[in-house]
């Protein structure tokens, strides 16, 4: 009898491929780079708040100009600020990233990592205005990644409940419908520890650049809550229907 790899040896290229450019990254930011020009890598591709100061702007002095008020965006979460750090990234997202990559597909994966970084970034901005603290991690990605698995590893024939044995078949059912997810106790359930779990993290720091930067429990909201809304754009499978009972095709319409 054959036997089937089991899905913990069987990780989606595009998820090693992720994690390769991230082991990279931070071995040429920490091996090979001299400490003066670490620190001018990380004023380039880190996201820092400050650089979308007017006054800052005005004076030009941001490195990188415009192009890197556009890139930061997304090129800080290629960063990280020690190997516990990346460590702690890498597994989340073989854990998360998995189910997406094998439902998504290689391109639709990168760029949702694109987009749920941004958003990320975006929130952390929102927040830390002004700031000069670099902000670097693939939590934000990372964290869009959770989202997006919610929405249907749940699912009956999904996943979660053929953990035991791979069947690609399991990643591509419908997904469930945003309004059905938020009202599933196990997902309510996880929310609530991962949103706690965030406020404690909110509480920690980690070392970069030879100073204590705090957790960017924000960008991480902003990541989550953009993979949660934005995951019906990416799926190339659907929502699964409602049942009758509920919010049927015959069902009469409420008040709000």
């Amino acid at each position: 009898m054959r036997r089937t790899s089991e899905p913990i040896f069987n990780v989606p290229p595009v998820v090693l491929a992720t994690l390769a450019v991230l082991g990279l990254v931070h071995a040429i930011r920490v091996l090979v780079l001299s400490p003066r020009a670490g620190v001018e890598f990380l004023l380039l591709f880190s996201f820092i708040p400050a650089r979308y100061d007017a006054t800052l702007l005005a004076q030009g002095v941001a490195p990188g100009g415009i192009a890197a008020d556009v890139w930061t965006f997304v090129t800080y979460a290629l960063i990280h600020g020690d190997v516990t750090h990346l460590g702690l990234n890498a597994v989340w997202l073989l854990a998360f990233g998995t189910p997406v990559a094998r439902r998504f597909g290689a391109w639709r994966f990168l760029v949702f990592f694109a987009v749920t970084a941004a958003a990320g970034a975006a929130l952390h901005l929102a927040t830390h205005a002004g700031e000069f603290a670099p902000m670097v991690g693939a939590s934000a990605s990372i964290s869009g990644y959770m989202a997006a698995a919610i929405r249907f590893v749940f699912q009956g024939g999904g996943p979660m409940e053929l953990w035991r044995r791979h069947d690609p078949n399991a990643y591509r059912i419908p997904a469930a419908p945003l309004s059905s997810t938020l009202r599933d106790p196990r997902i309510l359930a996880f929310l609530a520890v991962w949103f706690g779990l965030n406020v404690l993290f909110g509480l920690g720091s980690f070392a970069i650049a030879g100073g204590e930067q705090s957790i960017a429990w924000q960008a991480h909201i902003g990541g989550f809550a953009a993979g949660l809304l934005l995951f019906a754009a990416f799926d190339p499978f659907g929502n699964a229907p409602l049942p009758d009972d509920v919010d049927g095709p015959d069902a009469e319409p409420t008040a709000p």
